[in-house]
């Protein structure tokens, strides 16, 4: 299974984003949804890989937030909230965490996994998700405006979103093409398949006790 351990960055210069940010990932189906651990941390428990690609994105383009991303097993049976859980995969999350406030200027994003992952396989999946966090924390605010507005899954509504922008649909299509969404989709698909791969050998994705609605990422087409 998946841990996401999330840490405020500048935590002691910010007001408590904690609140905000469990809002707005509160679409995303959890296993045991966020919750707040200590402090300005987060952590929560996720079966599918989707939906960990999706909050891993979110906090990334925040650009507020440590990622730590803990893959194994899990103690059962599962308690009511994160805080109470434990497992190789809890531990994982928090050695991720650590090594992601280590980032430095790059992407602050760490992966570890328990005994049992495959090591090259876990460091093929962090790949990934450095390289398309990193477009996805690097697009301007105005590229943003258009993606939000796109629907997800759907095509042919750049003219509805040029004129609720005020701009030129051709503007519309420069902005997508800057923003390299198709290449965002792409990327969230390949890391998607390399997390579910990592989880399978050891039978660690195990959809239980899941929450929410389908998710419905910001952002992503």
């Amino acid at each position: 299974m998946f841990v996401l351990t999330l840490d405020q960055r500048d935590s002691r210069r910010s007001p408590d984003l904690v609140p905000e940010f469990l809002a707005a990932i509160g679409d995303i189906p959890a296993v045991l949804p966020f919750d707040r651990s200590v402090g300005d941390e987060v952590q929560g428990l996720f079966a599918d890989a989707s939906a960990v690609v999706d909050v891993v994105m979110r906090a990334l383009r925040s650009g507020r937030w440590y990622v730590g991303l803990g893959v194994g097993a899990v103690n059962q049976p599962l308690p009511a909230s994160p805080r109470e859980a434990s497992g190789p995969a809890f531990v994982a999350a928090r050695q991720a965490v650590d090594a992601a406030k280590k980032a430095g200027e790059r992407v602050p994003l760490a992966l570890r996994g328990d005994r049992a992952t495959n090591g090259r396989s876990a460091a093929a999946a962090e790949a990934v998700l450095w390289l398309v966090g990193d477009l996805v924390r690097s697009r301007t605010v105005a590229e943003w405006r258009v993606l939000d507005l796109l629907p997800p899954g759907r095509r042919g509504l750049q003219v509805a979103v040029a004129s609720s922008l005020g701009i030129t649909p051709q503007a519309v299509s420069k902005a997508i093409r800057r923003a390299r969404l198709q290449e965002e989709r792409a990327g969230r698909a390949a890391a998607v398949l390399l997390l579910e791969q990592l989880a399978e050998p050891s039978g660690l994705s195990v959809p239980a006790r899941t929450v929410g609605p389908d998710p419905t990422p910001k952002g992503e087409q």
